[in-house]
């Protein structure tokens, strides 16, 4: 019964801050809500949950997690899984950790409408604090797997791009020319939006090393550290990286190739599984049973 209480709690709770959302300081919410997407041509799929969440946390938890006595510790780590994402111009670590704060009430709030409407009515009240502990890591869990689509993309897009680079470069072009390039020719993907950071980078006063060092920052991926690494030490002694482009090019190229040939072989050893436990059981009782019968009738 208290269970059932405090989910009413929950609901009265959601309600007075739903209230406010459309009553207090309306205008400020919206005049900040247009500074924070200028510069942002593209709009990224980031999921329902988060974009129908983000304008309460953003403007109630934000501003508490930006008082908390240890937020430097969270900003440096959810600093580098949204530039791994990609997602640094949609939410600042404050945001994100908000996130994960307004989730552990929003969470047991939902469940609790769900169940009242009907549709899971027969599941126990007493899931709502398991679904609060879950909604604090369901961001964590979110986020890791908007990176490793990312770098997925970031790895099947770099031999076009790298190709691209290195014809552009033998062309004629200097790099940061072949770069703006590639980004014209190619289809749009992770990779080619960390090109057009290196190049802002670049035009608002950066190096390029300096540039490429964040490109292999925010990807975090080993074959685009390589790549990074080898152009800035070629830059560092001046050797002509039209050659160089063209070697990392095949090399990333093979690599791919082993990569590939790597997970066929994977693939043989994970079917063996079902087979031994689905499909060979199967086939054994089918053999077997009609000797089975037959010795029995024979009896």
């Amino acid at each position: 019964m208290m269970l059932y209480y405090a989910s009413i709690i929950l609901i009265g709770v959601a309600a007075f801050i739903l209230a406010n959302a459309f009553t207090s300081s309306e205008e400020v919410f919206k005049t900040s809500e247009k500074l924070d997407e200028v510069g942002k041509s593209n709009k990224k799929n980031v999921g329902a949950i988060l974009q129908y969440s983000r304008p309460f946390f953003k403007r109630y938890v934000s501003p508490i997690v930006a008082t908390f006595k240890n937020k430097h510790v969270f900003r440096q780590k959810y600093k580098k899984l949204l530039a791994n994402a990609g997602l640094t111009e949609e939410l600042t670590p404050d945001d994100f950790y908000a996130f994960k704060l307004f989730l552990i009430l929003g969470f047991p709030i939902l469940f609790v409408c769900v169940r009242e409407a009907g549709t899971f009515y027969d599941w126990d009240l007493r899931l709502a604090p398991l679904m609060g502990i879950f909604g604090f890591f369901y961001p964590d869990i979110w986020i890791r797997g908007k990176i490793q689509q990312r770098q997925e993309d970031v790895i099947s897009g770099m031999p076009f791009v790298v190709d691209m680079l290195a014809l552009s470069v033998e062309a004629g072009l200097d790099f940061m020319a072949a770069m703006s390039k590639v980004i014209e020719k190619s289809p749009p993907n992770a990779l080619v939006e960390e090109l057009v950071v290196v190049l802002k980078d670049t035009k608002v006063g950066s190096s390029r090393a300096e540039a490429l060092r964040g490109l292999a920052w925010r990807t975090n991926v080993i074959q685009m550290s390589s790549f990074c690494a080898t152009l800035i030490a070629a830059d560092s002694v001046g050797a002509s990286i039209g050659p160089i482009l063209k070697l990392l090019s095949n090399d990333i190229r093979q690599k791919r190739s082993s990569m590939i040939e790597k997970a066929a072989a994977k693939a043989a050893t994970k079917i063996l599984f079902p087979m031994m436990a689905f499909i060979i059981p199967s086939v054994f009782i089918v053999i077997a049973s009609p000797i089975a019968l037959d010795a029995m009738r024979s009896q």
